[in-house]
């Protein structure tokens, strides 16, 4: 985007939440003024973890179901442009039961809701956070591509790809730009349980354990899958907002590359020397189950030029000396 837009704030929603609040961080470190929107305020370890940029960052408590309170967030400045990352994270069954129209309101009817305040405020561009969960099981040797036949199975992928349809349509009519960032594989800092975050991640778990000096049980339900560090992903969706010209309107962010147990093993052992591994028995159902296939980042590359910056070793030994830093042993 042109000097003079990058001047103007940008909208982060979902921002006190896990990638949000990375993609907040990394935009404020520009030196660009954030107005993060969300129902929930910032923590103690958001505000930690925010500290050195603080000056550059809104932190707006308001619910995208009341368009009246994202307009307040909102009134009085010229923004640049929003990366829409409020949802409610939901991957149990029991949960999705229970909460459906809860679902479906925070993640469509919130999503509306940021698209008309886009539309309001004229933003040039609109960035709507997806999953790779859109692509639904696929084997682990076939790559996800971005134009594949789509398959949502839970509450929370369907309205991840409904909310594409809706951010492609409502740019088409209202004259401004609009791409949907898959996110594949993330891990690193700020995953935590939230309001709308039940269930961490085996990562999440496993560093956790690692810098508790606790051993390490192998998990079996997954061999292999794509991951993608944290501020990559927080890297790729502003890449997507920047851009001069976007060429889609899906965009898988992600490392794209496979990357199997074992070598998550590895670097587990390598940022954490002496860390104890347990085998998984008989009873745990070994090599059941297997991660979807690597996402290819073709088209984010093209259009925008970004690269992942964390490989899982690096990651990984990143995320354990974050947790470290900020004390996060839970």
């Amino acid at each position: 985007m042109g000097r003079g837009r990058r001047e103007m704030p940008v909208i982060v929603t979902g921002g006190t939440g896990f990638v949000a609040s990375n993609v907040v961080k990394v935009l404020a470190e520009q030196g660009r003024e954030v107005i993060s929107i969300d129902i929930a305020p910032p923590d103690e370890l958001l505000l930690a973890y925010t500290e050195s940029v603080r000056g550059m960052i809104t932190w707006a408590q308001a619910d995208i179901l009341n368009m009246s309170s994202i307009e307040e967030a909102a009134s009085g400045k010229s923004i640049e442009g929003i990366i829409h990352a409020a949802v409610y994270t939901v991957v149990l069954e029991d949960l999705e039961k229970s909460d459906s129209k809860r679902i479906f309101d925070i993640n469509l009817t919130g999503t509306v809701n940021m698209l008309e305040l886009a539309r309001k405020v004229g933003v040039k561009r609109f960035v709507y956070v997806s999953s790779g969960g859109v692509y639904g099981e696929t084997p682990p040797e076939i790559p996800l591509m971005e134009d594949m036949q789509l398959d949502p199975t839970s509450l929370y992928s369907v309205t991840k790809y409904a909310s594409e349809l809706l951010t492609r349509r409502y740019a088409q009519l209202h004259g401004f730009e609009g791409a949907s960032g898959r996110l594949s594989g993330p891990y690193g800092p700020m995953e935590r349980q939230t309001g709308h975050r039940a269930v961490m991640s085996m990562m999440y778990d496993w560093t956790g354990k690692a810098i508790r000096g606790e051993p390490i049980k192998i998990e079996p339900r997954r061999s292999s899958g794509d991951m993608t560090y944290a501020l990559d992903l927080a890297a790729g969706l502003i890449a997507l907002l920047d851009a001069p010209k976007l060429n889609h309107s899906f965009y898988n962010v992600s490392r794209g590359i496979m990357v199997t147990q074992n070598e998550i093993v590895e670097a587990f052992r390598s940022a954490v020397p002496g860390i104890e591994f347990l085998q998984p028995t008989s009873e745990d159902g070994v090599g059941i189950g297997s991660g979807r296939g690597p996402a290819d980042n073709t088209r984010l590359r093209e259009d925008t030029g970004f690269n992942a910056e964390y490989d899982p070793a690096g990651g990984i030994r990143a995320y354990i000396e974050w947790r470290r830093r900020y004390d996060f042993t839970s």
